[in-house]
This record gives structure tokens, C-alpha cells and sequence, in this order.
């Protein structure tokens, strides 16, 4: 199979469980990305994920740019039609069936059941991408640290990512 169609397919179906969107994917894009296809090494994606991140627009810019590390501009096309493509046409095959059922006790398990997966998916990502990254003790704690403001005062997340400039320019963190 070519390196563009193993690309699509792989993309494809992780597009499934993109619950919680691309970020929640992480740890799933880089078994197949890192481990299974090594198509990359594991600083090359905790780069690109970072580059999607600081970049304005959806979180799934990251599944471009590893399409474009893949294969280029093809590969960029090839891995973003993969992951938007197939469930947009089952949401749209299936809105209608999905709205018929409004406020039914299935209904409501199934969203109440999808957003504990959804943060757990989002928390083994940002996990992922600590490791790559290479976060020491300190590392971590400042991520600790910042999830315990963000989570218990109305502090902007932006004052948080400074500071944590501020720790990584200083060789802190």
C-alpha cells in the first residue's frame, strides 16, 4: 500500500474515535505515527503538535502538518480529507435519526458516557506530548501548578503559558 493510502486509511479511522477532537487522538496519531509507521521520530511530533498548537485555527491542524511531514503537500491534503471526511458524512447520514431521539434515557447515557472519554483521551495526550517533550520534575509540576490555577481561579491561560516561557527561557523547566 502507498505511503498516501496507508495515510488515509490509518486517518480514517481514527476520525471515529476523535472524540474530544484531534488533541484527544494524540496518543493513538503517535502509536501509529511514531511507533507503528515511523514515519517520524517522537521530537519531530511533539514539534509539530507544539506548531499546531501556537498556530490560530482547529485543533486538527496537527494532522496536516503530519501529513506534511509524511508526505508533503499531498500528504498534508491526503491526512486532513482522512480525518474530517468519514464522519462528517456519518453525522450527516445520521442527524436526522440522532435529533428523532432527543431527551431519551439512551441518548443522554451515550453524551454523558463520551465526555469522561473525551477528557481522559485529551489527558493521555497532553501526557504524550509532556514525554516527548522531555519534561523533567520540574516540568511537571509546573504543569500540575497550572492545572490547579486554571481549574480553581478565573486566571487567564495566557498569563500561565508566559510564565511558563518565562521558566523554559530561564532553563527552570
Amino acid at each position: 500500500m502507498s505511503t498516501l493510502a496507508q495515510l488515509f486509511a490509518d486517518f480514517a479511522l481514527l476520525s471515529f474515535v476523535a472524540f474530544g477532537g484531534a488533541t484527544a487522538l494524540l496518543p493513538e496519531l503517535y502509536r501509529v505515527v511514531v511507533d507503528q509507521r515511523q514515519w517520524m521520530d517522537a521530537t519531530t511530533f511533539a514539534h509539530l503538535y507544539a506548531i499546531a498548537q501556537a498556530a490560530p485555527g482547529p485543533n486538527v491542524l496537527v494532522v496536516t502538518l503530519i501529513g506534511w511531514q509524511v508526505a508533503g503537500l499531498a500528504g498534508a491534503l491526503t491526512a486532513t480529507l482522512a480525518m474530517c471526511l468519514p464522519m462528517s458524512v456519518v453525522v450527516y447520514l445520521l442527524i436526522g435519526r440522532w435529533e428523532r431521539f432527543q431527551g431519551a434515557r439512551w441518548q443522554r447515557a451515550v453524551q454523558m458516557g463520551v465526555a469522561p472519554l473525551a477528557v481522559g483521551l485529551i489527558f493521555a495526550g497532553a501526557t504524550l506530548v509532556g514525554q516527548s517533550a522531555g519534561l523533567g520534575w520540574a516540568g511537571w509540576a509546573f504543569v500540575l501548578a497550572v492545572a490547579v490555577v486554571c481549574v480553581r481561579t478565573k486566571f487567564h491561560p495566557l498569563w500561565c503559558i508566559a510564565a511558563g516561557a518565562a521558566l523554559g527561557l530561564a532553563g527552570l523547566v
